[in-house]
């Protein structure tokens, strides 16, 4: 009923901010779908709407008509959705439109107490605020009183010490009910000091225990005591985020977008929180989608990616295998190369299952940012041993079709072959390669160059003879010339069977 009053544009933002407790996110992100199509689209129709009158009553027997922004109509989960949006899109938007929204906001005649902490918030970043100080004096000493005991050492008097004292005295004149209020306080506080010293008395042994360390810890512990009231004195939890968000002058992450660092931390919790992603979860990710590569490189690095347990990267794979994501190649291989790269390299073992099935999916979706990011660089370390070969080989068999097999194949002839690296080149000739007659001669040429280090290797062997015997069509009378010089050096058992083999290829 409400959605009829926007125009197309603002009804898909108003559908993906009631979206659950990701919508403030949905919305960014169609938000930046129509930018994209069309750079001149502006969010005034949408605030517009939402600040227009509407005819409402909610108990018509009981009360008459009454006349509210239609904003204060919709769902409080809403409210806080599009507060949200609007802090994270704050700096596209006119400043009045903004503060009519809120004006708006303020005639709800229940709000939710994080659609008002949320209204506050923006109207400190817009610079409308004006609410006195957080903490008043007093709050500060009882606060710092508060610190100190909680260390164990201090005045003895318990919790009820801190929230003891005189009232702050107001100018302002008190409503009847003030001094029913204060007596109500003075009796909990009473109360309180009893409950408090009562469980003094249980804890003193411990006091005393901490004592011993008093000449020691007690400059630490005073100043860490003056560091929690002086934040306590400026900071609320909604400013304490924000400040979370703000790195350091000169880190990298500061040149992210205020979006991109609302998602690192919510995928850093996901990762963290080692329990299986839902729908919602999994479009955390989306944000990669408006990254480019250089947000990409540093989200990597803010996530510690290669430090990421293997337990959680079927979670994270999954998501970004998503059907409805298609990432670009840029973000794909880096990806890939920060979160893959070192966990294959440092295999000393067999891999593990969830390695396997996220270097497997990730292969079969995006083959061409694999071979560049992980199978390229793998080959090219000198140390790799049978490990790192077997997993490669499980991608060229399962993964990779004959196009990307080839490019592979390129890779190795511009590095020094070793061991583990016949065996790659082995399987990839097992799988039938598709030659071309330039890329048969470079393999060939290969072969004479770098078997001279390989007379005894029975993998080397195994290669001349595999493509002796699958390849032969190939192999012309200059092939057949060169491979004659390889097989003389070769000491392996195989060695008549390798003459025997080149014998047989007949040219007409």
């Amino acid at each position: 009923m409400l959605l009829c009053r926007f125009d197309g544009r603002s009804k898909l933002l108003v559908r993906s901010l009631l979206c659950g407790t990701s919508g403030a996110l949905k919305a960014l992100d169609v938000f930046h779908r129509q930018q994209r199509a069309d750079p001149h689209m502006s969010l005034s129709p949408l605030l517009e709407t939402l600040c227009q009158d509407e005819v409402t009553c909610s108990v018509p027997e009981a009360q008459p008509l009454s006349v509210r922004p239609l904003v204060c109509l919709f769902p409080a989960l809403f409210k806080q959705n599009l507060l949200s949006f609007i802090y994270l899109v704050h700096s596209v938007l006119p400043r009045t439109a903004i503060l009519h929204l809120l004006k708006c906001l303020r005639q709800d005649h229940h709000p939710s107490p994080w659609v008002v902490g949320l209204v506050r918030q923006l109207e400190r970043v817009i610079g409308t605020h004006k609410d006195p100080a957080l903490c008043t004096p007093l709050c500060s000493q009882r606060l710092k009183a508060l610190a100190q005991h909680s260390v164990g050492f201090g005045e003895t008097g318990g919790w009820a010490v801190c929230f003891s004292g005189p009232t702050v005295e107001s100018d302002s004149p008190q409503d009847p009910g003030s001094s029913e209020l204060a007596t109500k306080r003075k009796r909990e506080a009473s109360a309180l000091t009893v409950d408090s010293d009562c469980e003094e008395m249980g804890q003193e042994s411990k006091r005393k225990k901490m004592d011993v360390h008093g000449s020691e810890c007690h400059n630490v512990d005073q100043s860490s005591a003056k560091e929690v009231a002086g934040s306590s004195e400026s900071e609320d939890p909604a400013e304490t985020l924000c400040e979370e968000l703000q790195p350091e002058p000169g880190c990298p992450c500061a040149a992210l977008p205020e979006h991109i660092k609302i998602s690192v931390l919510q995928i850093k919790e996901l990762l963290e929180s080692q329990t299986e992603w839902d729908q919602i979860s999994m479009e955390v990710v989306k944000v990669l989608n408006h990254c480019d590569p250089g947000q990409v490189v540093v989200m990597c690095s803010m996530l510690s990616l290669p430090d990421l347990p293997e337990q959680t990267l079927p979670n994270l794979c999954g998501s970004i295998l998503a059907p409805a994501l298609d990432f670009s190649y840029s973000t794909t291989a880096t990806l890939i190369k920060s979160l893959l790269l070192q966990k294959v390299l440092s295999l000393s073992e067999p891999a593990s299952r969830c390695l396997v099935t996220a270097v497997t999916s990730l292969c079969s979706r995006y083959p061409r940012p694999m071979c560049d990011s992980l199978i390229g660089p793998v080959l090219e370390e000198k140390d790799i041993g049978n490990l790192q070969a077997e997993l490669l080989n499980r991608l060229i068999e399962g993964c990779l079709d004959s196009h990307y097999r080839l490019l592979v194949l390129q890779m190795t002839f511009k590095i020094s072959w070793s061991e583990a690296v016949l065996s790659v080149i082995h399987s990839l000739l097992d799988s039938k390669l598709d030659f071309s007659e330039e890329l048969f001669t470079q393999f060939s040429e290969q072969l004479l160059t770098q078997g001279s280090q390989f007379p005894k290797s029975v993998k080397f062997a195994k290669i001349m003879l595999t493509v002796l015997t699958k390849y032969n069509s190939h192999v012309t009378a200059a092939h057949k010339h060169s491979l004659q010089g390889c097989l003389m050096a070769n000491e392996t058992f195989l060695k008549k069977s390798l003459q025997a083999a080149l014998k047989r290829i007949s040219h007409t």
